[in-house]
């Protein structure tokens, strides 16, 4: 493969903080590289100085004589102008119009944007997109990313993996990403990049290969360090040995001991979500019964009926507008209804994560470790008493950054701040609105492990689809018609549905994205024709199971019922009466089997 780009010893360091420290990296026709790492580790920082925009202390960044490049920042400069400015130029419209591939990035970033709407009207996202799709309609042969999927909802984010995928083959370029985004990495990379501590560590393969040699380098350190334990023992209690007056050491003995006293590593995955006490959750949690809202002249929710029973978890996902982020605020109290009514249990203690973490704001001049004891002095996890730092401390905060005031954190450290904030209230309804907006992949992975266990309910909103499959037993949509659609088939289910609409693939898939839907068994008759989907209630999935059970325990006994009568047909082979007989008990059981069948089908539908 031919090489591209190169870092050769680089090295940067941004005030008394070394970001870069004698990096050597290569990049090759047809690579694919996912850049993962803490807040504040230097991945942007990286990508900068491969780009050419920003310059290294030392060391040098080379490129194969008449490479392009381009970069996308996290920052979208995109200037005055209209759409069709920022995306095309100057160029006239036959020039890219009769491109297939053009056309696509239209049909997969912009088809919801006027081509002459003026960029200062458009919406975060929609300039997110625009800036995004400025990169891709041009011939570049490296292409450098930075946090490409944030602002895109699910469909875009997989429209972009595709095509990234399909663009960036062998003998086509090469593409670096800076991502926190677990799926993407996966379908997308074919090598990650783990920067952290001045360094950066190279892998094969997307997230979960990266994972998996992260966990393999963890045990094998592991091992080494229980090896120097051991050696500094055995150094130190020789060193204890004979009279305390006694000072003739010899003295490489002392030494060995003081390197190994001095080569202790240090501290890799020391950020942990603690995970708090819950309240009691009774039977009644939150039933949102003939909601009707409507916001900015648009309908968002039409007659909807949404029953949420206590250790219920969903996920949301659903078009950009949709009303995602309303129905949240429907359920946390925040925002009215229309007409219809929430109707909330008398047990329930609501914490709700927000989007933009503006809750910070009212304590913006506070230090961090100020906010969690505003809220509470101490907390007791697993028996032991923790005061406020040393919560602050477990969740990724040095003693520095405890003290450092609210105003001046970071993106991912203001979300981190929030969630803690949160969990010290001890809720037992979690309503979370893209809970992974700025987090690196190590806090995704704790709150993962904290979700995993929690016993309260739960609602996300996330366009991850890793997080949303790992921590969510069901999915739902907002399609954008004012109606909650049952996901059975998870985002999948969804992609394919968007699919459908917006290829107006005939009346039986507009009718299936658009079915009006009441949750969880109240139907209605209006819509397209199709009998709509409820979402079921936890109850209800337990019913199921115990049913799946049921027909298995009697599918088993059929067949132990068939292998007897057939045993006793080749008995009696010679008489007729008691063959008609059998045959007919033989017609019985596969009649029942059958029955049975379907009804397992539907059963373990219910109870996926």
């Amino acid at each position: 493969m031919a090489h591209l780009l190169g870092a050769d010893r680089v090295s940067l360091a941004l005030g008394t903080r070394v970001l870069l420290d004698g990096v050597s990296l290569g990049l090759d026709d047809g690579q694919r590289i996912g850049v993962v790492g803490p807040n504040g580790a230097g991945k942007s920082t990286l990508l900068r100085v491969l780009a050419g925009t920003q310059e290294a202390d030392d060391g040098r960044v080379t490129r194969a004589g008449g490479t392009r490049l381009a970069m996308l920042d996290q920052r979208d400069e995109l200037g005055g102008g209209t759409v069709l400015d920022a995306v095309h130029g100057s160029a006239d419209a036959h020039e890219w119009a009769s491109d297939a591939r053009i056309r696509a990035v239209h049909d997969g970033l912009l088809p919801d944007v006027d081509l002459g709407a003026d960029l200062t009207t458009l919406s975060g996202g929609q300039r997110r997109r625009v800036a995004l799709a400025a990169l891709l309609v041009r011939d570049d042969e490296v292409l450098v990313l930075d946090e490409p999927t944030n602002h895109l909802d699910v469909e875009g984010v997989a429209w972009l993996a595709e095509h990234l995928v399909q663009r960036f083959g062998r003998g086509n370029g090469a593409l670096v990403v800076v991502t926190h985004d677990r799926w993407f990495l996966d379908a997308v990379c074919t090598r990650t990049w783990e920067v952290h501590d001045g360094v950066v560590d190279q892998y094969d393969g997307g997230y979960a290969a990266y994972v998996l040699a992260r966990a393999e380098r963890a045990r094998t350190a592991s091992v080494t360090e229980e090896k120097r334990q051991n050696l500094l023992r055995k150094e130190l209690a020789w060193l204890r040995r004979g009279a305390p007056a006694r000072t003739s050491k010899p003295k490489f003995r002392l030494d060995a001991a003081s390197a190994l006293i001095a080569d202790e590593p240090p501290p890799r995955d020391n950020l942990e979500l603690t995970r708090m006490a819950t309240a009691r959750l009774g039977k009644d949690v939150l039933d949102v019964e003939d909601v009707t809202l409507a916001l900015g002249g648009r309908t968002l929710l039409d007659d909807v009926t949404w029953r949420i029973g206590p250790g219920d978890r969903f996920g949301l996902v659903g078009v950009n507008g949709a009303g995602k982020t309303s129905l949240l605020r429907l359920l946390s109290g925040r925002l009215a209804p229309d007409a219809g009514r929430v109707k909330r249990g008398k047990t329930i203690r609501v914490a709700e994560l927000r989007q933009d973490v503006e809750d910070l704001d009212e304590v913006a001049d506070l230090r961090v470790v100020e906010v969690v004891e505003a809220e509470k002095r101490s907390v007791v996890v697993g028996g032991k008493e923790l005061t406020a730092s040393q919560l602050v401390e477990r969740l990724g905060f040095t003693k520095d950054r405890a003290r450092t005031p609210v105003r001046d954190l970071s993106g991912g450290e203001r979300r981190r701040l929030s969630l803690l904030r949160l969990l010290v209230g001890e809720p037992n309804v979690l309503l979370l609105d893209e809970p992974t907006n700025d987090l690196d992949t190590d806090t995704l992975a704790a709150l993962e492990d904290l979700l995993d266990g929690w016993p309260g309910t739960l609602i996300v909103v996330s366009h991850d689809r890793y997080l949303l499959e790992r921590v969510c037993d069901r999915q739902l949509a907002l399609l954008g018609d004012g109606h909650l659609r049952d996901l059975p088939g998870g985002v999948e289910e969804y992609l394919a549905l968007r699919r459908a609409a917006l290829s107006g693939a005939g009346a039986g898939a507009g009718s299936g994205a658009g079915a009006r839907t009441h949750v969880p068994d109240e139907t209605a008759a209006a819509g397209a024709g199709t009998p709509p989907e409820p979402v079921r209630s936890a109850a209800d999935v337990r019913a199921a199971r115990k049913e799946v059970t049921r027909i298995e325990r009697r599918l088993a006994k059929i067949a132990d019922l068939e292998k007897g009568l057939h045993d006793q047909m080749a008995a009696q082979a010679t008489d007729h009466e008691a063959i008609t007989r059998l045959d007919a008990d033989l017609r019985a059981l596969a009649a029942e089997r059958e029955d049975l069948e379907l009804a397992w089908l539907e059963a373990a539908e219910l109870a996926e």
